[in-house]
């Protein structure tokens, strides 16, 4: 990887975001929790939530990641409450399709994630990048089966 390579996957952007991350720590007593690690690269992110009415009401996240996981958390993290499962998967779907198939940004209130963008090239960065939004999915499935919903 060279050094603009380098700089354009790293941008102020990406770096500022990472430094800010919404909702960190983890919930005294979360309807649902869910650690997600990435093997390749050791990054993890465990999400803790509550649901009311099938919407996330409440959410902290433990996230220790490179600087892309850490900035896909930090976007996560800013647009999760309220949202309900099905907007969750789309936003990892549509995040998943940018990625691996040079789909366009998630859709609001997750198009934050268009940063990432230039992250498409490096595939080693793809999982941890998705972390936030697989360990919410886990963590939503299971607050649902708990009843929490």
């Amino acid at each position: 990887m060279s050094d603009t390579d380098l700089i354009k996957l790293y941008s102020q952007r990406i770096l500022a975001l990472a430094a800010d991350i919404p909702h960190q720590g983890r919930l005294d007593s979360p309807c649902g929790s869910a650690r997600k690690r990435s093997p390749l690269c050791g990054s993890t992110v465990t999400v803790d939530l509550c649901l009311a009415d099938g919407r996330i009401t409440d959410f902290a996240q433990d996230v220790k990641a490179c600087a892309l996981g850490q900035a896909s958390a930090s976007v996560v993290g800013a647009s999760i409450i309220g949202r309900n499962r099905a907007e969750v998967q789309r936003a990892r779907d549509q995040l998943s399709a940018m990625l691996k198939e040079g789909g366009p940004a998630p859709e609001a209130p997750f198009d934050g994630l268009e940063v990432l963008m230039p992250a498409r090239e490096y595939k080693n960065r793809h999982a941890s990048i998705l972390l936030a939004l697989d360990a919410t999915l886990e963590a939503f499935d299971q607050a649902a089966s708990a009843a929490c919903a």
